[in-house]
């Protein structure tokens, strides 16, 4: 049975980020995953390829430049999820990597020079414990508001995870006192006792009468 990602929208979402992530085959999200972006490389960033593969193309050694570029494009794939990012790659082949928001320990974006002028560059992903750049967005329509979508989509979870914690703190604390309650309550159960069955107390040495 193939799973299709969720086309719930939640706060922030793009709404069309659903529908083109539809469009992903190899995409297969968790139930209470939600797509929040998702978007193949800029269409300009092609231009720098035609650039130098063109006039190559007229002594043969451009063109498999200009075939290269256009299947990788074709062939790439990126989405923001709920829960995690995804990159496929591949043209013969297929790569799909993914990494939960809970790993990312920093993210940047840099522009070439057609980049900057065409609107395009590259979201850099580093993790935690990783060495370097993890995973990257590259010629990706407005890296900025990808890498804002990304850091909120990062303060969010993490605001979620420390009221969580704060939460379960809190419930650990209440089950002690009330274990403590319960120790206290038994306790004086077991000490205390029914006056009608305490023995008879034992009588004081008669008084001497007066001479």
């Amino acid at each position: 049975m193939d799973e299709s990602p969720s086309t719930e929208s939640p706060a922030g979402s793009d709404p069309d980020a659903a529908a083109v992530a539809a469009g992903f085959d190899w995409l297969a999200l968790d139930e209470d995953e939600s797509v929040l972006w998702a978007d193949t490389p800029h269409e300009m960033s092609l231009v720098p390829a035609f650039v130098v593969g063109i006039p190559l193309s007229l002594v043969l050694v451009g063109i498999p430049i200009l075939v290269g570029a256009y299947f990788s494009h074709r062939n790439t794939n990126y989405v923001v999820t709920t829960a995690a990012l995804y990159v496929k790659t591949g043209i013969l082949s297929r790569n799909v990597q993914r990494v939960e928001f809970d790993k990312v320990q920093d993210t940047s974006y840099r522009q070439s020079f057609f980049g900057a002028q065409f609107g395009y560059g590259t979201v850099d992903v580093s993790t935690a414990g990783g060495t370097g750049v993890e995973m990257s967005f590259s010629n990706v329509a407005d890296p900025q508001s990808l890498q804002a979508r990304i850091n909120e989509r990062i303060r969010s979870g993490r605001a979620d995870g420390e009221d969580r914690d704060k939460a379960a703190v809190l419930d650990e604390i209440l089950a002690e006192l009330r274990a403590i309650r319960e120790a206290v309550e038994a306790g004086d159960a077991t000490s205390g006792g029914d006056p009608d069955d305490a023995g008879p107390s034992s009588p004081g040495p008669a008084g001497e009468s007066g001479r």
